[in-house]
């Protein structure tokens, strides 16, 4: 069995946040999704778990960060060209998410940002 990667996040209104990542191209595996949690589908291996704050809380013994003051983890995505790094970033600006910073081209690696509604970074 290949390892795999669930990534847990925290998000104040589940129904906004499907539709946020769909808009992005992500689907959804509808045997982990209910209306507490939503498994978002990164890659073959790698998912995003997308739970309410009460879903969370119970797997959590510690508070939410509050992403308008502080962040936990910095999420990131490759992408196999600028264009497709630009343009996942115009898709989330378009469905409600904000930047976080103007893009940056390091020659061996380009860099480009968004917050989603939550205020969660990915990269």
């Amino acid at each position: 069995m290949p390892q795999m990667i669930f990534v847990n996040l925290p998000v104040k209104d589940l129904p906004k946040s499907i539709a946020f990542f769909e808009a992005l191209g992500f689907s959804f595996n509808p045997q982990f999704t209910d209306d507490t949690a939503a498994c978002m589908v990164i890659s073959d291996a790698i998912f995003a778990m997308l739970l309410t704050h009460e879903k969370f809380a119970s797997f959590s013994p510690k508070p939410i960060t509050d992403t308008s003051q502080s962040l936990q983890v910095l999420l990131t995505l490759s992408r196999d060209s600028r264009e497709a790094v630009d343009a996942i970033v115009a898709a989330a600006l378009a469905a409600g998410g904000t930047t976080v910073d103007e893009p940056k081209d390091y020659g061996f690696m380009y860099d480009h940002g968004f917050l989603d509604l939550d205020g969660h970074a990915w990269g």
